[in-house]
């Protein structure tokens, strides 16, 4: 096994006292995680769990007839997946690393153990899981009642929170599969975005531009999921 982190970039992590801390770090190993990364299939043992330190983990759900849609995304500020700590054996969804990045990666049993044992543990992990819960939620909703442009403003600000940068390495085939939604459809709301000079785009990049602009461009979702990012950041 690696040498553990001596200090934790993960959020939720270094919010733990050092006593905590050393029932977890001993077992971790730090992981570069490239894009497109397959960390759980649906039906998937957890055999592993994931603290993100940079990048951002997508939760997909997909449907009998292939239909897939983004329902929750994960960054520096959690952990992946917080339901094998809440009894869960197995995936329930798709996790795919939608933006690259490195994560502290624990055998899940272990750090379930850790988590039944320590009280300041379990009190972390749960707050991040109600909030989770909370971001999921409001998403679902997001999907059903806002319009394509709203939710695509809302997904590009939510990924750059969590990736810490403007910048941000993604396809418009992959933004339409995230978002429930077809091709075309993204290509036109990017082409309205870029005119109105809030985003740049190329193939395989995106630039937020203007910030400002593209939050109010999104919806009212936005801003509670920032609210929400921020206290678990803090």
């Amino acid at each position: 096994m690696s040498q553990s982190p001596i200090t934790p970039n993960n959020r939720l992590l270094a919010g733990l006292s050092q006593e905590d801390l050393s029932l977890l770090l001993p077992h971790m190993q730090r992981m570069g995680i490239e894009q497109r990364t397959v960390l759980y299939d649906i039906g998937t043992p957890f055999e592993h769990v994931y603290f993100m330190e940079q990048g951002v983990a997508s939760i997909i759900n997909i449907m009998e007839n292939g239909a897939s849609i983004e329902v929750g995304m994960i960054g520096l500020e959690g952990m992946v997946s917080v339901s094998a700590m809440l009894g869960d054996k197995t995936s329930k969804h798709h996790v795919v690393i939608q933006l690259p990045g490195v994560a502290l990666k624990i055998n899940a049993a272990r750090c379930k153990e850790a988590f039944e044992q320590s009280p300041g543990i379990r009190s972390k992990i749960l707050h991040f899981a109600s909030a989770f819960l909370n971001m999921n939620a409001q998403t679902s909703a997001c999907n059903w009642l806002h319009s394509v442009e709203q939710r695509f403003a809302r997904w590009l600000l939510m990924s750059a929170d969590r990736f810490r940068s403007n910048k941000l390495p993604l396809t418009q085939d992959y933004i339409a599969t995230m978002l429930g939604v077809r091709r075309p459809g993204v290509s036109e709301t990017a082409s309205e975005l870029q005119r109105s000079g809030l985003i740049g785009y190329k193939h395989g990049l995106i630039e937020i531009i203007d910030r400002e602009g593209l939050e109010q461009a999104a919806c009212e979702c936005y801003a509670i999921d920032r609210n929400q990012f921020e206290e678990l950041m803090s």
